[in-house]
């Protein structure tokens, strides 16, 4: 695998910013792994962070290059700081970042596919969030997104102290003052209107361990999806909000994951 550790401007954040890429090598001769590389351009896992963490935590608490060595697809991982994958109110457009810009630079860096079938999202916490708000805000681009302990009923998060991460004055400066429910931060809203739409979703992985704070939030974007009859593959047992069970789950979702070829 190469690693990159890139460097960049974004004109939508009107900042210097960076990502972490991990592209396909094959190799023979590296000892204790064994690298694959498909043809043309890669596949790819959009891996995003949580709350306190950045572009760097999922190589430093995970073994995700080697996980994904033998698979052949590329890995993105972004910084977007303490920003839930929104455009905020008080600050910078993360959403209008990630959505658009960041993938279009991507590309243009490296040899990534831009085919609905070679694209995939995850994340946890709020990383899972963001999995899931872009595979539901454009599920013409994504095969397959992910959840991992993600912040999956937004407004019991912000009202309900033990779901909470944030101080009130945090959630105005990313939300703003009005009602998120029935809004486009609203994962369960979006749920809704595809359903109603009839919309062809992506594959979708979810899971939270049952001691997790955000484990009742889980619960209900569960419950809601069995409501509407939109297909889900839902995983919980013992586990709280750490690193453990994220680096455990991160495989069962790469095995998930609906690779060509794999």
């Amino acid at each position: 695998m190469a690693l990159i550790q890139c460097q960049f401007y974004s004109e939508v954040l009107g900042l210097s910013t960076s990502m972490n890429v991990i592209l396909p090598q094959a190799t023979r001769s590296q000892i204790g792994m064994e690298g694959k590389q498909g043809t043309g351009p890669h596949p790819t896992l959009y891996l995003l962070h949580g709350l306190s963490d950045d572009d760097s935590t999922w190589l430093r608490r995970t073994s995700i290059e080697r996980y994904v060595a033998s698979m052949g697809l590329a890995v993105v991982m972004p910084q977007v700081h303490r920003s839930f994958y929104t455009n905020m109110d008080q600050g910078a457009a993360y959403w209008t970042f990630i959505s658009e810009e960041l993938p279009a630079l991507a590309r243009s860096f490296f040899p990534l596919s831009d085919k609905r079938e070679d694209n995939f999202v995850a994340g946890l916490s709020m990383g899972g969030y963001g999995a899931f708000k872009l595979a539901l805000q454009h599920p013409e681009r994504f095969a397959a997104a992910a959840s991992l302990s993600g912040v999956m009923d937004l407004h019991a998060s912000r009202t309900d102290p033990m779901q909470n991460a944030m101080s009130p004055a945090e959630w105005l400066n990313i939300f703003g003052p009005d009602e998120i429910r029935g809004t486009d931060h609203d994962l369960l809203e979006l749920l809704q209107r595809h359903t109603t739409a009839g919309s062809s979703l992506p594959r979708l992985y979810q899971c939270c361990g049952t001691e997790d704070f955000l484990y009742k939030g889980n619960q209900t974007f569960r419950e809601t999806c069995t409501s509407l009859g939109v297909p889900l593959t839902y995983e919980e047992g013992p586990g709280t909000h750490e690193w453990g069970y994220w680096d455990t789950k991160i495989q069962d979702v790469l095995a998930w994951l609906p690779l060509k070829g794999h």
